[in-house]
């Protein structure tokens, strides 16, 4: 076993750990908590929460194998049925996120018409189509016979055989379309939401900004430590709104352009090297595993939500440890009076 191919094997293991991991929580804190189940936003997120664990165990042990075996890791029949979830999978939790792009943006932009405009029957028509859009292409994909093992990738993916070429302008037809309408949309979605979103953080901030130095020209008593205190939460402030749409679509580009990029520019002929193009697939598993902390986790709701679960574990573990001493120091204590008394 060669050093990439070791690295390769534990980047998808752990991975797939931290993605089960934390998409579980994330779910589990849905299950506890009746204010997270109210909100709106709570049904992408658990449309994505659930796309990612279903990749994450279907689709990442597959490919785990693949890079192990160096062939196909299971039959033509179940290498498809892996090729359609993970198309349906990645199309599904894309929309998920510009779905959570859209609602940030009408929250921010409008947020006295917020409460008419995103109700929960709007979310479960966005969601519907998000699975009305990925069953397209997944069924698509499976009746054009386009999914099974490419070496390529080390993984059951959208895949046309060598014996198919009079298929090659119909399949990188699909293929385009495909990406252009899941990877392309999203993308546009997200820049369009989340910097609209940060034009009016910004306003705001200009706002506060204003009150605050005339609050520090007024207040002329004010000692020199505060006012520069004062002055870097406002600069702060600024930055806080900006890192976080950076993460947002940075995040996204980061994980899914590479192998984006790598299927389009296969449709070319060009050679794609192995190493390079699991490495692309692994990027791409990894925006399941930091999904929950940009959208979740990170959150004061979420995080209180999971304290409190943990807490609740704990004190758990900490009774029951206690009934258990005490039922032992009784069954010491009453040894010792049969002992004395025979």
């Amino acid at each position: 076993m060669s050093i990439p191919e070791f690295l390769l094997e534990v980047s998808i293991v752990v991975i797939a750990v931290v993605s089960l991991l934390t998409n579980l929580s994330v779910l589990l804190c849905f299950t506890q908590s009746a204010e997270l189940k109210s909100l709106v936003p709570g049904i992408f997120i658990l449309n994505l929460s659930f796309s990612n664990v279903l990749l994450t165990i279907f689709n990442m042990p597959a490919t785990f194998l693949g890079v192990v075996n160096g062939a196909k890791p299971f039959g033509d029949s179940f290498c498809q049925a892996i090729a359609f979830a993970e198309t349906f999978l990645t199309t599904n939790a894309m929309l998920s996120m510009a779905a959570l792009g859209m609602d940030r943006w009408v929250a921010v932009v409008f947020p006295l018409r917020y409460s008419s405009k995103m109700r929960h029957r709007d979310a479960f028509l966005i969601v519907a189509y998000c699975w009305l859009q990925s069953l397209t292409f997944s069924l698509t994909q499976l009746l054009m016979n386009w999914g099974g093992y490419s070496h390529t990738y080390a993984s059951c993916t959208i895949h046309l055989d060598a014996e198919e070429g009079s298929h090659l302008a119909a399949y990188a037809t699909f293929t385009a379309l495909f990406h252009c309408s899941s990877f392309a949309l999203c993308l546009f979605v997200l820049c369009f939401a989340y910097l609209k979103v940060l034009k009016v953080a910004r306003s705001h901030c200009k706002r506060i900004d204003v009150i605050t130095v005339q609050t520090l020209l007024l207040l002329v008593d004010l000692h020199p430590s505060v006012r520069e205190r004062c002055l870097a939460e406002q600069k702060k402030r600024r930055q806080r709104a900006t890192k976080k749409i950076c993460i947002f679509i940075g995040s996204f580009i980061l994980c899914f352009s590479p192998y984006v990029i790598t299927r389009l520019v296969e449709l070319t002929s060009v050679f794609i090297p192995q190493y390079w193009g699991v490495a692309a697939k692994c990027l791409s598993y990894a925006k399941t595993s930091t999904d929950p902390f940009v959208y979740c986790l990170l959150r004061q709701q979420y995080r209180k939500v999971l304290v409190s679960i943990i807490s609740q574990v704990l004190r758990k573990d900490r009774f029951s440890l206690s009934i258990h001493s005490a039922s032992s120091t009784l069954d010491t204590a009453d040894d010792t009076c049969i002992a004395r008394i025979t």
